[in-house]
């Protein structure tokens, strides 16, 4: 099975940064199940690493990630899957989201290029984001036919705000620039293109200068309160999501989508 995820440790102060890069080396980075599930992986390898305090997630130099896989084979196969089946399937994507926002080392992300749809599912899943002025992040669920699912709608509401969260989810055509994103508060720091990576280390390096026990306390806190309804809000989320895959809308979003033309939906 080929890796598409790395994982280096022992870098910053008292060798406490640690990065997880995801690269699947086409410069589109999309999220396939396999790729969701190493990514998962990645994450629950830290629940007993008490050497590091803080994990930076990158992808390549041209992507953060296009977002789940359309062109997928084990992800298309969900057009043919019974209900059941199409339920536990679903659940890889919200079990992604869940295990980085649950790490108790404090997690940022460096986004160069483009962040959709899972991408941003993903990065607003953790701690702290850092983005390229060059870079754009865009939510295409909706014109694709589906809901915003991975409970990634009240991480976006905490970060936002109600009106920019349906602004983000709704025009599923927008682009949101990095200007953009920071005045929203969707991103904490715009660099230079290229620049990142870099800059999201330097705030790596800030934050494992701090006591590590003191940080995973205050973060677990902060999760707690900020979080404490997101389950209560969102539990219905993978249904909904499970739900719109078998409209008509749904299958014509994905056919334009490949097709590349503009959709026509019908509400049914």
């Amino acid at each position: 099975m080929t890796g598409f995820v790395t994982i280096e440790k022992g870098l910053g102060p008292e060798g406490r940064v640690a990065v997880v890069r995801f690269d699947r080396g086409d410069g589109v980075n999309a999220l396939s199940p396999e790729a969701l599930r190493q990514l998962t992986d990645a994450a629950r390898s830290f629940e007993d690493d008490s050497d590091s305090s803080v994990v930076v997630l990158t992808g390549s130099d041209k992507a953060f990630s296009a977002g789940f896989d359309l062109k997928d084979p084990e992800g298309r196969s969900r057009r043919t899957m019974d209900i059941g089946s199409l339920r536990r399937h679903l659940k890889l994507g919200p079990r992604l989201s869940h295990a980085w926002q649950e790490m108790e080392q404090v997690t940022i992300g460096a986004i160069e290029g483009f962040c959709i749809g899972g991408g941003v599912a993903l990065a607003v899943a953790l701690d702290f984001r850092v983005m390229s002025r060059a870079a754009h992040i865009r939510v295409p669920e909706i014109g694709l036919g589906m809901n915003m699912s991975w409970q990634s709608v009240p991480r976006m509401l905490h970060l936002m705000g109600p009106a920019r969260t349906k602004q983000a989810v709704i025009l599923a055509d927008q682009r949101i620039s990095a200007e953009e994103a920071y005045e929203w508060g969707l991103v904490e720091q715009v660099t230079d293109p290229g620049q990142a990576f870099d800059a999201a280390m330097m705030l790596a390096d800030k934050v494992a200068a701090q006591p590590p026990l003191s940080v995973a306390m205050t973060k677990l806190t902060v999760n707690r309160l900020a979080h404490a309804l997101d389950d209560l809000a969102s539990h219905m989320d993978v249904d909904q999501f499970a739900l719109a895959s078998l409209t008509e809308d749904h299958k014509e979003g994905v056919e334009a989508f490949l097709e590349r033309r503009k959709p026509r939906f019908k509400g049914r």
